[in-house]
């Protein structure tokens, strides 16, 4: 009989349950500004994520020398590799960009969480496969790094609200983020973790600690004032509503719609019924106009590749005629227009599609995190950096959704592969392997 590999071996797979949720908790920590001091800054955004993806590397590698083999193939191609073709293009276009030095840092910080959701989703997928049964899965892991993080700013903006809210409408109204994260791109984090703890939800016995951590970040969500992330995170809940059995669930979930969705939609979206604020939101804060001055005015200077990767004009800013100047487009899909132009948006498109097409082929359970995920990282994208702009925590989810429908297992090991194999985990079974 094949021994229970998960008792087996748990405090191998509890120490590398940590050291995942550790260094994922970090790397998505490495994308805020949590100094007004350049140099600190720079520091933690380019060598502290440097060194968080030599650990998933080293996590990797750690997991094949106790107990695995290097026999992970590949499925669902071309996602991953038009997404290398995009990065490519945008390498190559360090040639033509209207600022290179900038291009390239924002490229080698898209390439590092690249590296990084690589070696991470790769390092489960391994686990999966040689430690079957074990409880480690990624929507826990990414539900209880978002908490965490969320909660650093909940404790803050009662203990430093200047620092932790950033004030907008001449100091009327005050948004959760403040300096340290764009209150738009944290509501979409506070979405995420909504989006990852619900899945919690189908597995726990007792989930009054999930139920309470999932109000927590629908409190941090409402803090952020972030319309789409609200938009999001309620298509998030109706999507459970529909996918789930569970009376109890189902009894959960609309209650918290029910309670939630009235006040939020009528603080958020319709801000109290004032008018001038009304007219702000339907062009949705000034976006419209700006995006239409962008396709008209600045796209036919450059049409076919671009200003260059994450440039949208000649010049550090972009200004209709009409508009106000901006450095970056609040719209992915139009971000990768400007910067490598129809070809590029092109590739991006095509890869976008081939993504969403390849999680029909995965399982139910890893089909649902997916879309869970990809949800608020998708609408997002249509008012902020987006899963295709600067470099941001979206994009670093995109890239770990990439890899989730990538990889699959060659059950096929060689002669060399199983003694070394034997060697280190005499108690497996070679005939199962070959058949899984």
């Amino acid at each position: 009989m094949k021994p229970n590999l998960t008792n087996l071996h748990a405090p191998f797979l509890k120490r590398t349950n940590t050291y995942l949720f550790i260094i994922l908790l970090l790397m998505i920590a490495c994308f805020f500004t949590w100094s007004d001091n350049v140099i600190i800054t720079r520091g933690i955004k380019v060598v502290g994520r440097m060194g968080v993806m030599l650990s998933s590397i080293a996590l990797y590698y750690s997991i094949i020398r106790y107990g695995a083999i290097h026999t992970m193939g590949y499925k669902n191609i071309f996602s991953p590799l038009l997404y290398l073709l995009y990065l490519a293009l945008g390498f190559i276009s360090f040639l033509w960009s209207t600022n290179p030095g900038y291009s390239a840092l924002q490229w080698f910080m898209t390439f590092q969480s690249l590296v990084f959701a690589y070696f991470f989703i790769k390092s489960i997928k391994v686990l999966d496969y040689y430690f079957e049964g074990h409880s480690i899965r990624l929507y826990h892991l990414l539900g209880n790094a978002v908490f965490v993080i969320i909660m650093v700013f909940i404790i803050g903006m009662f203990i430093d609200p200047t620092t932790f809210f950033r004030f907008t409408n001449g100091g009327e109204e005050a948004r959760l983020g403040g300096t340290i994260m764009n209150p738009n791109e944290l509501g979409m984090l506070a979405g995420v973790g909504v989006s990852c703890l619900l899945f919690d939800l189908y597995q726990k016995e007792n989930k009054t600690g999930t139920v309470i951590k999932i109000l927590l970040l629908f409190w941090a969500l409402y803090m952020t004032g972030s319309r789409s992330s609200l938009i999001g995170a309620l298509l998030i809940v109706f999507f459970h509503i529909k996918q789930t059995k569970g009376k109890m669930l189902k009894v959960v979930f609309i209650t918290a719609v029910l309670l939630i969705a009235p006040i939020a939609i009528n603080k958020m979206i319709l801000k109290d019924g004032d008018s001038s604020r009304l007219e702000e939101v339907m062009s949705l804060t000034g976006r419209l106009p700006f995006w239409k001055a962008l396709i008209t005015e600045g796209l036919p200077r450059e049409p076919l590749l671009g200003f260059g990767y994450m440039r949208i004009d000649y010049k550090d800013y972009f200004q209709g005629t009409h508009t106000y100047p901006g450095n970056m487009t609040h719209n992915t899909f139009i971000q990768v227009l400007m910067n490598l132009g129809f070809i590029g948006f092109t590739i991006a498109i095509f890869q976008l599609i081939y993504t969403l097409r390849a999680f029909l082929s995965e399982n139910k359970e890893t089909r649902l995190m997916l879309i869970g995920i990809m949800i608020p990282v998708l609408i997002n994208s249509f008012t902020e950096f987006g899963i295709f702009g600067d470099s941001n925590y979206g994009i670093l989810f995109y890239q770990m959704i990439i890899f989730s429908i990538s990889f699959k297992n060659n059950p096929h090991l060689t002669n060399i592969q199983k003694l070394q194999l034997k060697k280190r985990r005499p108690e497996l079974v070679f005939e199962d392997l070959s058949i899984k």
